[in-house]
Order: structure tokens, then C-alpha cells, then sequence
């Protein structure tokens, strides 16, 4: 760590980079809780109400609260706990060392640098006695990195409020992800699933007894490239740009001298604004059904997706939109509407009614991977981007 004072955000980001928070699906993996607890403790200290939700055992979200002048609009700050395993980094993970303007660490990048930013923007606020115009939310959710509990839970309270009669709070929302200071409006959903084989094991020395999995896996991803080629083909999203399928597993067989009787594959289907997931899963159906006709005795099996998250989009004239382009620009930084190819808590958020943004600092090229690092420079910028959000905006 360098010997020079540090900005409170860059302490603050280094605070958090030393804690392990990494997703407790991954092999090792503590889970979110001590990031949760020094959350909600700095959010405590600087005087904000707060509260947890639990949305796994042992895994909280922590929620914070700043009044604002119109009680009914709300401004949501989101950003997750939790990072990706540590396995293959070069660099130790746990150590925020900071080297030619660059602070390294698992999560520097995804995505405690909004994390940090988001924290000591509204601690400044706090710290000047500034009433914002909107009220404020900072919520801190666990598993973005897996399944999404954490943003899912944080739906449901919002949900429950607005069928709570008398109650009507008009939300937006800012997702931190490394978005390189880029306004981003659109991203991609993603579908991803399993397609099964059946065979008839038999010994290999006699494999006309038996009936071969993997070879009728081999033609269903055989077509499956033929389709995915397709797919570039169609006409794109101005700002994420064509859909897109790949096979990324597959797994068959028992040994080498058994006819294998099954075989798996599971695929990542990345959906654009205005495509359904019911949609392009039937899409595989027709394929499959076709492929079954001209080949008698294959039988491809297509299980329900295990994830099923449709894409976002949000106007970019709505206020939201409006509000943090102005905010850029006066920054002098790029204030045009960009679209991401990933996946992230928004399209949930968004899903509920909630109008939400993506916005951080760092690349996503650096999340999760062997050296993850962010740009000390643009997490000051996201800061700053952050608390006139949160003091611009009107809802209106």
C-alpha cells in the first residue's frame, strides 16, 4: 500500500477490498456476512437508519435510509456484496495494493469501487447537512454473483410497500457495475439450460447393441452452431447489439469402453430488449423436433432454464436517464445512452417497474479476473457522479 494519504474513498475501497466476501457458492466461499456488517457499521456511523433483510441463512442484505424533501419519490443506490472465487489470480486477492494509479484485489473492480463510492458519497452528504430531494436508498444485496437472492428479496420489500395501502413511492434506481463511467440504459438478459441425451449403454466391443448418446449430442450441437450463426444475422439492438447462444459444458459417457447412455450440454442464451425467454426457448423446441424427424431414434430432452432473466431497457428520456446524463456531462464526462452485453441485478429492479441505470467505475474486462484492478481516478469521478445523483435528482 502506498505510503501517501489516500482520498476517504480510495481508504474506504481498500477497507473493503481486504475483507473476503466471496460468493458462498463458490468452493470456499465465507459468503457476504462480515462485508454486510462493516457496511451497515460505517452506514450506522455516519447516522442513517438501516435494517437487513436475510435472503439466504447467514447472508444479509444491509438497507440504508437518507430522508429526502418529497417523501414520495425515491432514489435506490444499489450495489453487491459479493465477489467471485479467487481461484487462478496472480496477484493476492485480499491485498489492495495500489500501483500506477490502479488499486488491485478481488471485488476492486466487481464491484466494491461503486460500493465505496455510493458509501462515501452519501457520508459527505450526511457530514454537510444536505437534504436531498428524493429520499435515498443504499442497499448492499448478497449473490449477484450466483442466482440473485439478494436483489430478488430487495424486489420483494418494494413490491410489499406498493400494495400497501396509502403507500405510493415512485422509485428509480442506479446499479453499481464496472461500466467504465459509461451511461448505460440496455443490457442483454440471459437464459441459460440444459438439453439431455438418452442412449442405450452396451460394451464397446459391440456397439451396435448399444445406442450412442454422445453422437446424437453431436448432431443437436451441430445444428445448434448452424442456429447460433443465424442468430448474428437478425437485426440488432442500436445499443447491445445481435442475440448470441453458446454450448459452454458438456458431459457424457462413464468410461471409455461403454456405449454412453446419456449425455448433457448446457447452454447461455443472451436475450435483447424486447425478446421474451418463452420465446426463444421455443425456438430450441422447433429445432429440436426438426432434427428428430430426419434423424429416428433421436431424442433430445430440453429441461426448464435454471436461469431465465430477460433484458433491460429504460428511456432515455425518462427522468432518471435525463438527470445522470446532465450530471456526466457537467462532469465532462460522456453523457450518451450505452448498452452492455451483461447481466446484472438492473434487469430485476427493472422487471418490478423500477426505471434503473448501470453506472460504475472500472472495466468489466478486469472483473473476475487473474489481476482484477480499478482506476483509482475513475472511482473518484464515480463518487462524485454519485452524490449529485443523489442531490440532482427530482424524479421529475
Amino acid at each position: 500500500m502506498s505510503d501517501n494519504p489516500q482520498p476517504a474513498v480510495i481508504s474506504l475501497l481498500s477497507d473493503l477490498v481486504r475483507l473476503n466476501s466471496i460468493n458462498s457458492h463458490y468452493p470456499g466461499g465465507p459468503g457476504e456476512r462480515e462485508m454486510a456488517t462493516f457496511v451497515r457499521g460505517f452506514l450506522d456511523g455516519i447516522g442513517l437508519e438501516t435494517w437487513v433483510q436475510e435472503p439466504l441463512p447467514g447472508r444479509p442484505n444491509v438497507i440504508a435510509r437518507l430522508p429526502g424533501k418529497d417523501p414520495t419519490r425515491r432514489l435506490i443506490l444499489e450495489a453487491h456484496l459479493d465477489t467471485v472465487s479467487v481461484t487462478g489470480m496472480t496477484i493476492p486477492p485480499f491485498e489492495p495494493v495500489i500501483t500506477d494509479g490502479r488499486l488491485h484485489g478481488r471485488g476492486s473492480c466487481d464491484t466494491k469501487a461503486g460500493l465505496a463510492g455510493m458509501m462515501q458519497a452519501l457520508a459527505g452528504i450526511v457530514k454537510e447537512g444536505l437534504t436531498p430531494p428524493c429520499e435515498i436508498w443504499l442497499a448492499a444485496v448478497v449473490d449477484e454473483e450466483h442466482t440473485f437472492r439478494g436483489v430478488l428479496s430487495l424486489c420483494d420489500q418494494l413490491l410489499e410497500e406498493r400494495n400497501h395501502p396509502g403507500t405510493r413511492v415512485s422509485c428509480a434506481a442506479i446499479v453499481a457495475e464496472p461500466t467504465e463511467l459509461r451511461l448505460v440504459t440496455a443490457n442483454k438478459g440471459v437464459l441459460r439450460w440444459r438439453i439431455h441425451t438418452r442412449g442405450t449403454a452396451a460394451h464397446s466391443s459391440k456397439p451396435h447393441l448399444g445406442h450412442n448418446a454422445i453422437e446424437d449430442m453431436a448432431l443437436i450441437i451441430l445444428a445448434l452452431k448452424e442456429h447460433h450463426s443465424a442468430l448474428a444475422g437478425r437485426p440488432a439492438h442500436p445499443l447491445v447489439g445481435a442475440p448470441t447462444c453458446s454450448v459452454g459444458l458438456i458431459e457424457g459417457g462413464v468410461q471409455v469402453n461403454f456405449v454412453p447412455d446419456h449425455c448433457v450440454i448446457e447452454l447461455d442464451r443472451r436475450l435483447l430488449p424486447g425478446e421474451s425467454a418463452d420465446a426463444a426457448m421455443a425456438e430450441y423446441d422447433v429445432l429440436l423436433k426438426g432434427l428428430a424427424e430426419r434423424h429416428p431414434g433421436l431424442a433430445g430432452e430440453i429441461e426448464a432454464p435454471y436461469i431465465a432473466d430477460e433484458a433491460m431497457e429504460t428511456p432515455a428520456d425518462s427522468p432518471v436517464a435525463t438527470t445522470a446524463a446532465k450530471v456526466l456531462r457537467d462532469l465532462g464526462l460522456d453523457g450518451a445512452s450505452h448498452g452492455v452485453p451483461f447481466g446484472c441485478d438492473a434487469t430485476k429492479l427493472s422487471r418490478i417497474g423500477v426505471p434503473s441505470l448501470i453506472f460504475g467505475p472500472g472495466s468489466i474486462d478486469q472483473a473476475h479476473g487473474a489481476i482484477e484492478y480499478v482506476e483509482i481516478a475513475q472511482v473518484l469521478k464515480a463518487e462524485a457522479f454519485y452524490r449529485r445523483m443523489i442531490l440532482g435528482y427530482t424524479g421529475n
